[in-house]
């Protein structure tokens, strides 16, 4: 037997992709729920979560040499399931065969967790700012701080594999731990499952981390036209005011508007004179279109045109 006889032959890309394949599509056709971690190029994570969780474990001095064992296992499709739980993570992984594995991760401890929520009281704006890493450098290093963050450390980190492989870590494994930076990538709720902690409490110290004066109610809140106007500098349009009610006559038909006698003998008065200004003008008009009707008799020169001089 040749010194390296015992090593398994060599296997290319292109064979281990379609025996991934071929691999889940048998599981798919026995009826299981599978949630693969399909890699699109080669970068494995892409977030800001997906990207500290890989960099948490490849930190580990532990880790760093059988870490990239893994990463060909993702890239190439042959993490064919992973399911992320409390403390616990269950992934299949196609090799030389199928197998399983198991990784155990210690829930971050209450006093570490009271500890992380004081420290970022009041600094996460939003659920979504939260999930999506949108957060101050403090905070997020303060997040990712090893042994007081919210990332486990190397001793809390237990696991094990179906494969023969005698070494602390297989590459089935390290696949696995890398196929949890992927799924942040569109999961990143998942982390705070895997360290069995309620990530909503984050931002519910919001408000209780700020001042009586700046917790208003809702009323407190709204502004009225007047301070509008005088906060925008805008001239706002005030309503309408409503038209007086018509009372019905007899027959039930609305009637004419009510008014006080005084205001109707204004009324009465402003139209008469109105009347008599518009009768005066209408004789100035027509005295003016008759003198511009007369026609005037001019004599003609011997050439032709009107004689308008005298001799």
């Amino acid at each position: 037997m040749a010194r390296y006889d015992y090593w398994p032959a060599y296997v290319p890309v292109a064979a281990r992709r379609r025996q991934a394949e071929a691999a889940l599509a048998r599981l798919r056709k026995s009826g299981q729920a599978l949630a693969p971690v399909v890699i699109s190029g080669r970068t494995i994570a892409r977030t800001v979560w997906g990207k500290a969780w890989c960099k948490t474990m490849e930190g580990f001095g532990d880790f760093a040499n059988r870490l990239p064992r893994g990463r060909s296992y993702v890239r190439n499709g042959a993490l064919l399931d992973l399911k992320i739980m409390p403390a616990r993570v269950l992934a299949q992984v196609s090799g030389s065969s199928l197998y399983s594995i198991t990784i155990t991760i210690a829930p971050l401890s209450p006093e570490r967790w009271k500890v992380l929520r004081r420290d970022c009281a009041g600094r996460i704006e939003s659920l979504v700012d939260l999930l999506q890493g949108k957060l101050s450098p403090p905070v997020m290093e303060r997040m990712c701080q090893p042994g007081n963050g919210i990332f486990p450390l190397a001793s809390e980190i237990k696991f094990s594999c179906s494969c023969p492989d005698s070494a602390r870590m297989c590459k089935h494994v390290a696949a696995g731990l890398y196929g949890i930076g992927a799924r942040l990538d569109d999961a990143p709720e998942l982390l705070f499952v895997l360290r069995n902690i309620d990530h909503t409490e984050l931002v519910s110290d919001l408000s209780k981390s700020l001042p009586q004066a700046d917790r208003l109610a809702p009323s407190a809140r709204i502004l009225e036209a007047d301070d509008m106007a005088a906060l925008f500098g805008l001239d706002l349009a005030t309503a309408p005011s409503k038209a007086p009610d018509r009372a019905p006559n007899k027959a039930g038909k609305p009637g004419k508007t009510r008014t006080s006698a005084p205001a109707a003998r204004t009324k009465k008065r402003a139209a008469q004179k109105s009347s008599v200004t518009a009768a005066k003008t209408t004789k100035s008009k027509a005295k003016a279109n008759a003198k511009a009707g007369r026609k005037k008799s001019y004599e003609l020169a011997k050439d032709g045109y009107v004689k308008w001089w005298k001799e």
